[in-house]
């Protein structure tokens, strides 16, 4: 599987007009799939977790020579692509739980 950024941007759009159409202390809301914010989350590093594992086991096959470099390379690229997504997507948590704590009360 192959992790979208696009799929995490969508999430968070919807996360955030959830947000804005949520009265002030309601409870958490659901998509039409009944998924919350959460679940996109989990989701997405469930996938992130299978696109390494799959570069594992292409990079072993190799050492093996039952595959081809093109196969270990392409796989190790999307590996990487999918950890660089993650640390975007922390690095953005992180700032903005940074702005909510500098928010006066």
């Amino acid at each position: 599987m192959d992790v979208k950024l696009t799929n995490a941007a969508e999430a968070y759009a919807k996360a955030v007009q959830q947000a804005e159409q949520a009265p002030v202390g309601g409870a958490i809301s659901t998509d039409a799939a009944g998924k919350t914010f959460a679940d996109y989350f989990t989701d997405a590093a469930e996938e992130v977790g299978a696109v390494v594992q799959r570069a594992e086991q292409v990079s072993l096959q190799a050492t093996t020579g039952k595959t081809d470099v093109i196969d270990v390379v392409s796989a190790v690229n999307n590996a990487e692509l999918a950890l660089e997504s993650v640390v975007a997507v922390r690095d953005r948590v992180i700032e903005a739980y940074q702005q909510i704590i500098r928010m006066p009360i």
